[in-house]
């Protein structure tokens, strides 16, 4: 995978129009509660869709380092896109994982249901995606998996977000570096496309940390949002080690998919508690027009909850 792109100028404020506005914590609602109100547990990096108007949403579950870490995905829906019914749980060990991190829910054009599995390897820094497929978001056979994104021994990949545009399929993941075990927490993400969601040709890193600025760590998109001829992408961010679990949300622009342009001297979206953790966010497009969000946020306990918010459409009711 490549990773030397030249970075273009940032895009004047005055021509900025995002879809929606920034996440705003105040007028977003838990839809998710962490498996214990403790620091170190979370519901969180959710990944949505919504067919034949209903919301079906793949999220994270995880205890503390050395409990458990990443120990499932839950597939849920909802008919109003907020109060959840589980269909099914994958458990780390049904995939031989030490750890599991975001997942991708996508649907194909024949009604074929994929999940995109960010599986870390056991004994290791090393991430890798696998795949399940399913006629049915309920019925996903963990015994049936396959790598799809395997990394290498220098890159580990997880975290993929998937957007079907423009007749190909297009993926952001977050790599990082495995030669120095010490620097293994650092993210860029990389940008592939693919005819079938399958196989994927890999076309570099569409976006790195910033040397001192808030995001001079690591950078993970989060969401890609095309509109009116610009691509609007929010991405986790964090200034050092330290940071890492407590990414604060920021915002890229592009005017295609290839080449994405950090925004700003700082986060456009943060939690109010700890450390500020709000990350992982998900933007659904709805019927409607209108979008719903969905982040993982860090709680005054420490502990991080899965939550939403709804920014109607134009002329739809606020």
């Amino acid at each position: 995978m490549p990773t030397d792109v030249p970075a273009p100028e940032p895009v004047p404020a005055d021509e900025l129009e995002p879809p929606f506005a920034a996440p705003r914590i105040g007028r977003s609602r838990p839809v998710v509660p962490p498996p214990q109100e403790a620091h170190g547990y979370w519901a969180g990096a959710p990944s949505a869709c919504v067919v034949n108007g209903v919301t079906y949403l793949a999220y994270r579950l995880r205890r503390p380092v050395g409990a458990g870490r990443g120990y499932a995905i839950v597939v849920a829906a909802a008919a109003d896109g907020e109060r959840f019914e589980t269909l099914t749980v994958i458990g780390k060990e049904q995939v031989a994982a030490e750890s599991l991190e975001r997942p991708a829910l996508a649907v194909t054009d024949d009604g074929t249901w994929r999940l995109y599995l960010s599986c870390a390897t056991p004994g290791t820094k090393h991430w890798r995606v696998e795949l399940l497929e399913a006629a049915d978001p309920a019925a996903f056979d963990p015994a049936r998996s396959s790598v799809v994104l395997p990394g290498s021994l220098n890159v580990g990949v997880k975290d993929p977000v998937i957007l079907r545009h423009g007749g190909k399929w297009h993926l952001w993941a977050s790599c990082h570096p495995l030669a120095d075990p010490d620097q293994a927490d650092r993210m860029v993400t990389d940008y592939a496309t693919s005819a079938d969601g399958l196989d994927w040709s890999w076309h570099g890193t569409v976006l790195s940390g910033r040397p001192g600025q808030w995001d001079a760590r690591g950078t993970r998109v989060a969401a890609v949002v095309p509109h009116e001829g610009r691509t609007f992408a929010y991405y986790d961010g964090r200034a050092s080690t330290a940071e890492n679990y407590e990414e604060r949300t920021g915002l890229a622009v592009g005017t295609g998919f290839g080449v994405l342009v950090a925004q700003g001297g700082g986060p456009v979206a943060a939690s109010p508690y700890g450390q500020r953790g709000l990350r992982y966010l998900c933007a659904l497009p709805l019927p409607d027009g209108g979008w719903r969000l969905y982040y993982e946020a860090t709680r005054a306990d420490g502990a991080h909850e899965l939550r939403t918010e709804l920014h109607p459409g134009a002329g739809q009711a606020g």
